[in-house]
């Protein structure tokens, strides 16, 4: 039987509650640890080799833990949630980011991506290859993610910490079913509806890219009891209202008053007020920007009306176009609008390290529940290992990764997987030498763990 050390037992055991039975949560000990230790694919079989199981008869019940295992992945989320919140927050209002990307996966048994004709099951625009002048097409899942976005004491910055993802199937999969297929705002709709249940009393801010920007979603957002603010981009070209005027008493009352002038016509106007701030940009360097702040009511016909507050920004050496930003809180400040969106940017650097340092993607399983669960886990493990490292720098060092040509002042999500790893993998082992001597002895079994990692490394 693998044990793991204190400090990582103290995190993991609060997820114990989500797991309904105990020889389920030994293998979830094991599992973590190995997808944690593990280089290259996060298969079941790659976890048991690092974890030096690979002779164990009974790896098959280590796959039912995720193909057949009852326990609820909605409340790992919640648990996640609840612990990241614990350690981290510093109050004020918890600002979410919510994106969704694509998990390039092939494979005529995976239900999701639909199965009648393979041209035109589970095919996305690809964010990460596309560009404005290229377009590029994958085949795979589509995931929405909503992370966290907050500040890490030992990064020093901004980091998005996912805690719920939710698999949107393709079109083809609902047409399959004869079902109405479900829109990107409203798999949105329901990740946020699940946060405020689990947070009541906290004020909440999502941000989102324009995908985001849809009235139904937006209303929705805006008049829940206890309001939801909801940061995104807005159309340059969109139609903008005054308020309606009260009600005379005839006839349907009105959603909205006189026609404004769209955001672009105002960047263009002469006349409209900008002030001057600097900024520190997604790229860390002060940039001067003007900013520009409105309020309307965003109206289009069959959608409900969305009073919003905008802000128009513009680069002062005009290195970039215009943009525009909305938010739902009318009272939000305008620089606190921008500064709350530019947290989303970290969202993308966590999809990357997902991919490169957890094995995102190369996962092989074809059971829908396995394909539900596995994903989700890969994702929240990321949050779990900020988690991990955070307890251990109160006895370590979070020693940087550097070279001479590379200066790194600060650490990254790789030293914190680094520091991860390197603890566990003393606790695992044992040393017969002195702490302080320049030879220290390996156990063959050990040796023979790093040889297979190393041998079969992609």
């Amino acid at each position: 039987m693998v044990s793991l050390p204190l400090w990582m037992i103290a995190i993991l055991s609060e997820f114990a509650p989500a797991i309904y039975q105990m020889s389920t949560w030994y293998k979830v000990e094991v599992l973590v640890a190995g997808a944690i230790l593990a280089r290259g694919q996060r298969t079941v079989s790659a976890v048991l080799r690092v974890m030096g199981l690979s002779q164990d008869r009974n790896y098959a019940m280590y796959h039912h833990v995720l193909s057949r295992a009852v326990w609820s992945g909605l409340e790992v989320s919640a648990i996640l949630l609840r612990v990241l919140i614990k350690t981290f927050d510093v109050g004020g209002p918890l600002v979410f980011g919510i994106d969704e990307t694509i998990e390039r996966r092939r494979g005529d048994k995976i239900t999701a991506k639909g199965l009648t004709t393979v041209k035109s099951k589970g095919i996305y625009r690809d964010g990460v290859r596309s560009s404005k002048s290229h377009f590029v097409k994958a085949s795979g899942l589509r995931w929405i993610s909503v992370m966290w976005l907050t500040r890490i004491p030992f990064a020093q910055r901004i980091w998005a910490l996912p805690f719920l993802t939710a698999l949107a199937p393709s079109e083809r999969y609902y047409q399959e079913r004869g079902r109405k297929p479900k829109a990107i705002t409203d798999w949105a709709r329901q990740l946020v509806y699940q946060v405020r249940r689990w947070l009541p009393k906290r004020a909440l801010i999502f941000v989102a890219d324009s995908s985001y920007a849809a009235l139904n979603f937006l209303h929705d957002c805006q008049t829940l009891p206890n309001p939801v603010t909801v940061i995104t981009r807005l159309r340059l070209d969109a139609a903008l209202y005054e308020p309606a005027p009260p009600y005379s008493g005839k006839g349907r009352p009105r959603k909205k008053g006189k026609r404004l002038p769209t955001p672009q016509q105002l960047v263009d106007d002469p006349n409209t007020a900008w002030v001057r701030w600097p900024f520190v940009w997604y790229n860390h360097q002060v940039r001067a920007i003007e900013i520009s702040t409105h309020q309307a009511v965003w109206f289009h016909y069959g959608q409900p009306p969305v009073p919003i507050r905008f802000i128009l920004i513009r680069d002062v050496a005009g290195q970039f176009d215009p943009q525009a930003l909305l938010s739902t809180d009318l009272t939000l400040d305008p620089l606190d609008i921008l500064v709350f969106f530019k947290r989303r940017w970290q969202m993308e650097p966590t999809f990357r390290h997902l991919r490169e340092h957890l094995g995102m993607e190369t996962q092989r399983q074809w059971s829908d529940k396995a394909i539900a669960r596995t994903t989700p886990t890969l994702m929240g493990l990321f949050s779990l290992i900020t988690l991990l490292a955070h307890s251990l720098l109160s006895r370590h060092d979070l020693t940087t990764r550097s070279a001479a040509w590379y200066s790194k002042p600060l650490p990254t999500f790789s030293d914190a997987l680094a520091l991860v790893r390197s603890t566990l993998w003393t606790y695992l082992t044992f040393q017969m030498s002195a702490p302080d001597a320049d030879m220290v002895k390996i156990p063959r079994v050990l040796l023979e763990r790093f040889n297979d990692l190393l041998a079969y490394a992609t």
